[in-house]
C-alpha cells in the first residue's frame, strides 16, 4: 500500500479563501493525496489569557494574545464547502482538523469530511476523543508530548466509542480497550503519528525510532507527522515504515504567521513526495534474492575455476594449477577445495574453464 501523504496547510492561508485555494493548488502540483487544513472557533479553543507558544512569540510577536492570534487565522466554516468542493474537483481529498466540538460536528455533519485528525495536543482530552470515536469515521491521531500510557488511554477512549458502549468511565475504557472487538475497530480505524511538538524540531529531538515503539506496542498502522526543517526526515520516517506523512507547506515561508517559517515552499513539497514514490520502490519486500535485473550481471561479475597453468589429464588440482577468474559461466568457485587432491580428467591450457 502507497504511503498516504497529507499536505498541511494548517493555519497557512492567513484566513484568506484566495491563498487557501492556492494551497490545494499547490498540493495538487506536488502530488499529495490529501491537502489538510484546521478548523476551529478562537474563542472555543482558547481562554483570554492563554499564552502563546514561544515560536508563535517570536513568528507573530509576543505582545498579541493567543486568541487575537487565532481569530486572525480562522477558516470560516462557509470556505470550507468551496474549499471541499475545488479539492473534489482537483481529485485531492480534503481533510481539516477540529479544535472543538462544534467544529467537529460541523465537519462531521454538514461538510461531510471523509476521516478525521485529533492533533497531538487534543490526545487528553477524554471528550473530545470520545466526540470523535462516536461519529464512527477513521481517526489519524498525532502523538506529539505524550507518553505510551497516554497513547493507550486515548485508544481506550477510542475503542468505547467506536463500539458505542454507554456509561463512560476509566474503567469502561479499559474494558474496551482490552475487548477483542475494541482491538479490532482500532485496527480498522486509527493511524497513529509520532511526532515531536516542537517547531521547527531540533535533530536531535525526532527520535525516528518511536515509529518502531509505536508499531510494536499497539499493532496500529503508524506514520509520521514532521515539524522538522527540510526533506530528510520524512523521507527517512517512510524508510522505517511510516505509512502516512503529514508535513506543513506554504506558498511563502517569509510570510506573517505562526507556521511559515516551519513550512515546505511548493516546489519543496514536490521534491519531498517525490523522494518518498522514490523510497517506496527502493523498499521492495522483506526478503534477499537476486533481483531480476542483476541475473545478467552475475555472469560478468562472477567468478569461475580456470587453470592457473597448463594442466595436463591425469595431473592432481593443486593450489599451483588452479584459481579463479571472470566470467562466471564455469564452475563456482566454492568447488575450490572439492577439486584439490583430484585428477583431471582432461588437458587444459591457462585461463581454461575447469569443467
Amino acid at each position: 500500500m502507497s504511503v498516504f501523504i497529507i499536505a498541511e496547510a494548517g493555519v497557512n492561508h492567513n484566513g484568506c479563501l484566495q491563498t487557501a485555494m492556492q494551497l490545494v493548488e499547490a498540493a495538487v502540483a506536488a502530488g499529495a493525496d490529501a491537502v489538510k487544513f484546521q478548523t476551529f472557533k478562537a474563542e472555543k479553543l482558547v481562554t483570554q489569557s492563554a499564552s502563546k507558544a514561544e515560536y508563535q512569540k517570536q513568528t507573530t510577536g509576543a505582545a498579541e494574545s493567543q486568541l487575537e492570534m487565532l481569530r486572525k487565522l480562522e477558516l470560516k466554516y462557509e470556505f470550507h464547502f468551496q474549499l471541499r468542493d475545488y479539492c473534489r474537483r482537483q481529485g485531492i481529498e480534503f481533510l481539516s482538523t477540529a479544535f472543538d466540538i462544534d467544529s467537529l460536528a460541523f465537519l462531521v455533519n454538514e461538510l461531510g469530511i471523509s476521516r478525521l485528525k485529533i492533533p497531538s495536543g487534543e490526545i487528553t482530552n477524554g471528550p473530545f476523543l470520545l466526540a470523535h470515536a462516536q461519529t464512527g469515521k477513521e481517526i489519524i491521531v498525532s502523538t506529539g508530548m505524550s507518553t505510551l500510557g497516554e497513547v493507550e488511554a486515548a485508544l481506550g477512549v477510542l475503542a468505547f466509542g467506536f463500539l458505542g458502549w454507554e456509561q463512560p468511565s476509566w474503567e469502561a475504557f479499559q474494558q474496551a480497550y482490552s475487548a477483542e472487538a475494541g482491538q479490532a475497530v482500532l485496527k480498522e480505524k486509527v493511524t497513529l503519528l509520532h511526532c515531536t511538538s516542537e517547531y521547527p524540531t531540533p535533530m536531535a529531538d525526532v527520535n525516528l525510532r518511536a515509529v518502531d515503539v509505536l508499531q510494536q506496542a499497539f499493532g496500529l498502522p503508524v506514520g509520521y507527522s514532521d515539524h522538522t526543517e527540510g526533506l530528510v526526515v520524512p523521507i527517512a520516517a517512510v524508510a522505517r515504515g511510516a505509512v502516512l506523512i503529514e508535513k506543513h507547506f506554504t506558498l511563502d515561508r517569509r510570510q506573517k504567521g505562526p507556521d511559515h517559517q516551519v513550512s515546505l515552499e511548493p516546489d519543496e513539497l514536490k521534491q519531498m513526495v517525490l523522494d518518498i514514490r522514490a523510497v517506496e520502490q527502493a523498499l521492495g519486500r522483506p526478503s534477499k534474492m537476486p533481483q531480476a535485473v542483476e541475473l545478467q550481471n552475475r555472469i560478468v561479475a562472477r567468478k569461475s575455476l580456470v587453470a592457473a597453468a597448463s594442466i595436463t589429464a591425469g595431473e592432481k588440482f593443486s593450489a599451483e594449477n588452479l584459481t579463479s577468474k571472470r566470467p562466471g559461466t564455469g564452475l563456482s568457485p566454492m568447488e575450490y577445495w572439492r577439486l584439490l587432491g583430484h585428477t583431471s580428467h582432461q588437458d587444459y591450457q591457462t585461463d581454461d574453464l575447469i569443467e
